[in-house]
């Protein structure tokens, strides 16, 4: 008997007069704002010019898309390339599909060629928006709820997710992995946040800290997911790209922090001004003014000349 459970919406796309809003490019633009907005707080608290981030986002998040994209549509190529499929639905993004693995690495690029055209380094760059990519997926993954997707094995328990008809898979009660892992990236952006005030990281050693502990509960996740994916010695594609990532991460963390111990002193050399720099034209004009003035070093005082009414007083005199 069902008792509890989480319902599926009935659509995925919600209609406001003739402009169609499907939910799961609804989350994913949600997803991308706050992160870009808490980044940028973090970025002008790590002493770097408020706009940066988003200036940099113009190129990271395109990049993401594409790269996300293509590592889904590579890793589960069978379903738009096989027999009886349309090619061209690997184009239709808004019908789900997104690989994170892809998103980071192509996202990564496109912030490398921001932050060269804004003099900045990547690794700073990155630290600074680590939590809100991460409290970006946990907001993305509920359009895999509105498309009724990345659900585990059947369950009884009562936060399951009913699964209605018209899917690839029969109706019923599932695990709602989406809602696990959105809960893990939540997790991981408190223990990140934590991280960077308790210990100072810098130099990418926050960000590498977001992979290695997103890669642990995304690798538990694939575990209990039923959708199809390919296998290598039967264990799911992304249980072993998350162990590879997460090895890589921690290393990376060893390596930088016996290297370049401490956080950057500077993120943005454009947001730092010297005390030349910083006077007004007001105060340069004024230091002008008392250089071009006589110098009275000697003592000397200039008289007035006496007025016509002094001069007879002291003749009368």
């Amino acid at each position: 008997m069902e008792l509890a459970y989480i319902p599926s919406p009935s659509t995925g796309v919600l209609h406001l007069g003739p402009l169609p809003l499907r939910g799961y490019a609804f989350c994913i633009i949600i997803g991308v704002f706050v992160g870009v907005w808490y980044g940028g707080k973090r970025w002008v608290a790590r002493g770097g010019k408020a706009g940066t981030v988003a200036d940099v986002a113009v190129w990271a998040v395109p990049f993401g898309l594409v790269g996300g994209r293509l590592y889904h549509v590579i890793t589960d190529y069978q379903l738009y390339f096989s027999d009886g499929e349309d090619w061209v639905d690997a184009f239709k993004i808004w019908e789900g599909g997104l690989g994170i693995w892809g998103a980071i690495a192509f996202g990564a690029v496109g912030a490398w060629i921001g932050c060269r055209r804004r003099g900045i380094p990547l690794p700073a760059y990155a630290d600074a928006i680590a939590p809100g990519i991460v409290i970006a997926q946990a907001i993305g993954r509920w359009g895999n709820w509105f498309n009724q997707e990345l659900y585990g094995k059947p369950t009884d328990l009562p936060w399951a997710l009913k699964i209605t008809s018209g899917t690839n898979r029969d109706p019923g009660l599932y695990h709602p992995t989406f809602l696990y892992e959105s809960l893990w990236c939540l997790g991981v952006a408190l223990l990140v946040v934590w991280a960077d005030r308790r210990f100072k990281l810098g130099h990418g050693r926050v960000f590498a800290l977001y992979v290695a502990a997103y890669c642990v509960g995304r690798a538990w996740i694939e575990y209990m997911r039923v959708d199809e994916a390919h296998h290598i010695l039967g264990v799911r594609l992304n249980v072993w790209t998350s162990a590879v990532v997460f090895l890589l991460a921690v290393v990376y963390m060893i390596v930088s922090s016996r290297v370049r111990p401490g956080r950057e002193e500077i993120v943005e050399p454009e947001a730092v001004e010297t005390p030349k720099d910083a006077r007004t034209e007001k105060d340069a004009k004024s230091e002008q003014d008392t250089k071009d003035a006589p110098d009275d070093a000697d003592g000397s005082v200039e008289k007035p000349e006496k007025t016509d009414d002094v001069a007879e007083a002291a003749e009368k005199s």
